[in-house]
């Protein structure tokens, strides 16, 4: 499994970006999918996460209503669309995936992740 992030950058308060995740796997749709981040100082924090059909989502309180989790399962990718960015929202971020074709409660979502991605820098200026 091999996954690669992309879009990260330096962005304004109030800005927007988009991350995206792109798998070298088979049976893509199998995978729960998974953004971490990880800022200086600060342990690693789930931050959201998508079933393997798109169709259920989980987010952290801290982003809930301003970050939207998708995937492309025809594209093995999955993005992060992150609007309304804080200062506080400067950190890695990781992409992350596990087996996961069923039905599963939030802690399935929240919990440990298996393959993670390089990782991409997202820093936010006030």
């Amino acid at each position: 499994v091999r996954l690669v992030e992309s879009g990260g950058g330096l962005v304004q308060a109030g800005g927007s970006l988009r991350l995206s995740c792109a798998a070298s796997v088979r049976a893509f749709s199998d995978f729960t999918m998974g953004w971490f981040r990880h800022a200086p100082g600060k342990e690693r924090e789930f931050v959201a996460a998508i079933s393997w059909s798109g169709s259920n989502t989980y987010y952290a309180d801290s982003v809930k209503d301003r970050f939207t989790i998708s995937r492309d399962n025809a594209k093995n990718t999955v993005d992060l669309q992150m609007n309304s960015l804080k200062p506080e929202d400067t950190a890695v971020y990781y992409c992350a995936t596990k087996w996961g074709r069923s039905n599963y409660g939030r802690s399935h979502y929240t919990g440990s992740f298996d393959y993670w991605g390089q990782g991409t820098q997202v820093t936010v200026s006030s």
